[in-house]
């Protein structure tokens, strides 16, 4: 951990977004605490994350919290990969579905709309952006313009996080930890000694 996150009695002016993870999660996240030091940061950041998880969305969000989950693994991130994957079972997502998305090209569980996605997740994830135009003309196949903006945003929003959390070595709360022990582990994800 390179900066403490702060109490959330910190920024009394943050309450109502401190409020909303409350509600969604349980708790505040760390990344949130830490980013407290700039409340408008927060505030923005909670903005974007209202929209990209709106339960209007035209993307499951369930699914979207695998994306997130495969961005934030090909990003190297693995404290939003614990996040990801606790919300995307809380979302409904079967428990072998998720441990099915380490190798989702070959599962029979993701379908070929699923999978232009994940396969969007790694490619946008990747730098230099691998993104391909015959790539994006399969996701049309499958995708609405509308649902395409929502998945770009989902991984896009990955792509912040993984850049936070693993320059400020972001320490992993327990709920998140125990999913990415019991989930993600096998596969060989480790939390960081950092993250401990």
């Amino acid at each position: 951990m390179r900066l403490d996150p702060l109490p959330p009695q910190h920024s009394p002016a943050l309450a109502d977004e401190f409020a909303s993870f409350n509600k969604t999660l349980g708790f505040v996240p760390n990344s949130v605490l830490t980013m407290q030091r700039k409340p408008e940061l927060v505030k923005g950041f909670v903005a974007m994350q209202r929209a990209i998880w709106d339960p209007g969305s035209k993307v499951d969000r369930g699914f979207k919290r695998l994306v997130a989950h495969v961005a934030s693994r090909a990003a190297g991130d693995p404290y939003s990969m614990a996040h990801t994957a606790s919300g995307a079972l809380h979302f409904g997502i079967d428990e072998g579905k998720l441990a099915a998305v380490r190798d989702y090209r070959a599962s029979p569980l993701y379908n070929a709309a699923e999978k232009a996605a994940l396969d969007l997740a790694v490619a946008a994830s990747a730098v230099p952006n691998a993104v391909t135009d015959a790539m994006f003309a399969g996701l049309r196949r499958h995708w609405s313009e509308e649902q395409i903006v929502e998945l770009v945003a989902t991984i896009a929003m990955a792509g912040f996080l993984a850049r936070w959390n693993t320059t400020m070595a972001t320490p992993i709360e327990e709920e998140p930890l125990a999913i990415g022990r019991k989930h993600l582990a096998p596969q060989g994800w480790s939390p960081g000694a950092h993250l401990r």
